[in-house]
C-alpha cells in the first residue's frame, strides 16, 4: 500500500503517471535500457578481471595481451553503451518536457476564466517553465541513475557472492540502514521542495508587478520597499535550497561511512578466508574493487532522491492544472452567424467566497442594430454583466439567451465567433502590424482584407508612417505604438472578425481628445447593424444609445434613453452633473 502525502496525494500513483508519459517513448527507453544493462555488466566485468590480472600478472608472473586486448574492449564497449544511454533518455526526458508544456499551455487555454483570478500570470509561467524542468530530472536524468546504479550495485553483488559467499554476507547488514537514510532524506526532500517551487513562483510574481510598474516605484520612492519584498523572497528561498544541499550532504556523508565500516568488516572477513586457504590474492583484490565500485553508485543512488522528489512536487503541480475542470462546452447547437438577439432574465453572479452579488437579478434586451450602453460608478458590476455574454463567467442563476436560446446550447467556439471586443486595455503580439490584424480573422485573411480593415478602422494613415508599414513588428503588447493607436488595431481585428455582436469596454477611457476623435469615428463606422454593448466612463459617448442602462452595486437601478433618464433626475442625471457640472471662476 502506497503512502499518501500531506497534501493527500499519493506518491506512487504521482510518480507512475509521470512515468507514463516516459512512456510514451518506449523505443528510446528500450535502447537505453539495454545500454544501462551493457554498462553496468561491464562495471562488473572490469572488476571480475582484476582476479586474473593480479594472479597471472603478479603471482604467476606471465605475460598475455588477452587481458589489455579484453580490458580495452570492455571499455570501448561501455563507452558505446553509456553514449547510448544517455542519448536516449535525455531525448525521452525532454520529449516528456514538450508534451507537459504543451497540454499544460493547452489547459490554460481551455480553463474558466476565474481561474486567472485566483492564479497569477507569473506564478502559471513558473508552472510551465520551472516545474516542467524539474519533471525533466526526475522522468529522465533520475531514471537513468537509479536503474543504471541499481544495476551496477546488483552485477558488482553478483561477482562479490561468486568470490566468496561469506565475506559478501557480512556487508548485507549495511544495507538496511541505507535504506532507512534514503526513505528520510526521500520524505525531507519532498516537503521542501514544495516550499521551493511555490517560493519560485512567488519570486517570478514580485518580480513580475516590480518590473511593471518600475515608474511608479520610481515616483512613490518605493524602489527600497519592492527590493526587500523581493530580498526576503530570495532568502527564504536560499534557505530552502541549503536545508536540501545540508541532508543531501548529511545522507552521503553517512552511506560513505556506512560503506567504509563494511569495507572494514569485509577486510577482516577476507583475512580469515586468506588465512583458512579459501582466497587467493587476486579474488581477494576482485572483491575490494567491486566493494569500492560500489561506493559511487551508493551515493548517487541516495542523493538521486533530491531530483526524484523535486520531479514528484513538480508533478503534483502540474497535475493540479491538468486535472482542473474546463469551460463547460456541452452545447450542441450550431451557429453559423446570429442575429444579435440578447436576453438577460434575473441574472446573478457571485464570485468564489464573494459576500455580495457582483450582478443582482439584472433582466434587459438588446435587439439586433441597436446600442445598448451600460453606465455606473467603479464596482457597479458593468464588465462582469457583459463578461457573460461570451461565457468568460457563469451565472450564479438566472438565464441569458441569444436570439431564443441558453447560451449554453451552442458550442463555445460558435457562440464566441458571434463577438467582436474592443477594450480599454488591448492585447496586442510582438509580431507585425499585419498578423496582429489578421487576429480578428483567426489568421486567415487576405493582404487587402487586412489593408481594409485598417482604413475602416482610420489605422491605415499611421501604419503607412511606420518603418516597414503593415510589416512593422510592434513590441511586446503594442509598446512601440501609442494607446490610440493600439485602440485603432483592436478595432481593425472587429471589423475583420465582422461579428454581429460588438463589445466596447470603455474603449476609449484612456485617451487623449485626439486619439478619442479618431477612435470614436472609427468606432461609428463599425456599430451599425450589430448589436453593441458599450460600457461607458465618459457619458458624451452614450448620448445617442438605444438605451442606457444605469447599474449600480450590482443592480439594475435605472433603464431609457438618454433623454428620459436626465428627465428622471435620478443616478444617471446625477453622474451626467457630477461630469458636465461648470467649475466655478476663480
Amino acid at each position: 500500500m502506497s503512502t499518501p502525502d500531506p497534501d493527500g496525494w499519493d506518491i506512487r500513483h504521482t510518480y507512475g503517471r509521470l512515468l507514463r508519459y516516459a512512456g510514451r517513448y518506449k523505443a528510446l527507453l528500450a535502447i537505453s535500457g539495454v545500454g544501462m544493462i551493457i554498462e553496468a555488466a561491464a562495471a562488473a566485468g572490469f572488476t571480475k578481471l582484476m582476479e586474473p590480472m593480479v594472479n597471472q600478472t603478479f603471482v604467476a608472473q606471465e605475460v598475455s595481451l588477452m587481458l589489455p586486448l579484453a580490458i580495452v574492449g570492455l571499455f570501448l564497449v561501455r563507452g558505446i553503451a553509456t553514449f547510448v544511454k544517455n542519448v536516449g533518455m535525455s531525448r525521452a526526458g525532454r520529449s516528456v518536457v514538450r508534451d507537459l508544456r504543451q497540454e499544460v499551455m493547452s489547459k490554460y487555454l481551455r480553463i474558466p476564466s476565474d481561474y486567472f483570478d485566483r492564479e497569477s500570470v507569473p506564478s502559471m509561467v513558473s508552472r510551465l517553465n520551472y516545474d516542467t524542468e524539474q519533471v525533466a530530472q526526475a522522468s529522465s536524468d533520475a531514471i537513468k541513475i537509479t536503474i543504471t546504479d541499481s544495476l551496477t550495485l546488483v552485477f558488482l553483488f553478483a561477482v562479490m557472492l561468486s568470490i566468496s559467499v561469506r565475506v559478501t554476507m557480512t556487508m548485507v547488514v549495511v544495507a538496511p540502514l541505507i535504506a532507512v537514510i534514503s526513505l528520510y532524506v526521500s520524505r525531507r526532500y519532498r516537503k521542501i521542495n514544495r516550499g521551493i517551487q511555490d517560493g519560485v513562483a512567488q519570486m517570478a510574481t514580485e518580480a513580475e508587478q516590480a518590473l511593471a510598474s518600475h515608474q511608479d516605484l520610481k515616483i512613490y520612492a518605493g524602489q527600497a520597499s519592492e527590493s526587500a519584498r523581493y530580498a526576503e523572497r530570495t532568502n527564504h528561498n536560499l534557505r530552502l535550497h541549503l536545508k536540501v544541499e545540508v541532508t543531501r550532504a548529511a545522507a552521503s556523508s553517512t552511506v560513505q561511512l556506512l560503506a567504509a565500516i563494511a569495507l572494514a568488516v569485509i577486510l577482516i572477513a577476507a583475512g580469515r578466508e586468506s588465512l583458512a586457504g579459501r582466497m587467493d590474492a587476486g579474488q581477494f583484490v576482485a572483491l575490494i574493487t567491486a566493494m569500492m565500485a560500489m561506493l559511487p553508485s551508493l551515493k548517487r543512488i541516495t542523493t538521486v532522491q533530491a531530483m526524484i522528489q523535486k520531479g514528484i512536487a513538480a508533478a503534483q503541480r502540474l497535475f493540479q492544472i491538468l486535472d482542473s475542470e474546463e469551460e463547460d462546452d456541452a452545447g450542441e447547437r450550431p451557429l453559423a452567424r446570429a442575429r444579435g438577439h440578447v436576453r438577460f432574465r434575473d441574472v446573478v453572479v457571485r464570485y468564489q467566497n464573494g459576500e455580495r452579488a457582483a450582478v443582482d437579478g439584472i433582466s434587459f434586451e438588446a435587439r439586433p442594430g441597436t446600442v445598448t450602453a451600460l453606465v455606473g460608478r467603479s464596482g457597479s458590476g458593468k464588465s462582469t454583466l457583459v463578461k457573460l455574454l461570451p461565457r468568460f463567467y457563469e451565472p450564479s442563476s438566472g438565464l441569458i439567451e441569444l436570439d431564443g436560446h441558453p447560451l449554453g446550447d451552442y458550442k463555445l467556439a460558435d457562440l464566441r465567433r458571434q463577438i467582436a471586443l474592443v477594450g480599454q486595455k488591448v492585447m496586442l503580439f510582438d509580431d507585425t502590424v499585419a498578423a496582429n490584424i489578421a487576429f480578428g480573422a483567426e489568421g486567415q485573411a487576405s493582404d487587402e482584407e487586412i489593408r481594409e480593415a485598417a482604413r475602416q478602422a482610420n489605422a491605415l494613415e499611421f501604419i503607412e508612417r511606420l518603418p516597414e508599414g503593415m510589416q512593422t513588428r510592434i513590441g511586446e503588447n503594442g509598446a512601440l505604438l501609442s494607446g490610440g493607436q493600439r485602440q485603432r488595431l483592436a478595432i481593425a481585428r472587429a471589423f475583420l472578425k465582422d461579428a454581429p455582436i460588438l463589445i466596447l469596454d470603455e474603449a476609449t477611457a484612456a485617451l487623449d481628445s485626439e486619439s478619442e476623435r479618431l477612435v470614436q469615428a472609427a468606432l461609428e463606422k463599425l456599430i451599425p447593424d450589430r448589436t453593441t454593448l458599450v460600457i461607458a466612463h465618459r457619458l458624451s459617448t452614450v448620448e445617442h444609445a438605444d438605451q442606457v442602462l444605469v447599474l449600480d452595486d450590482g443592480k439594475l437601478l435605472e433603464s431609457g434613453t438618454h433623454a428620459e433618464l436626465l428627465a428622471q433626475a435620478g443616478l444617471y442625471s446625477h453622474l451626467h452633473q457630477m461630469q458636465f457640472r461648470e467649475v466655478p471662476a476663480t
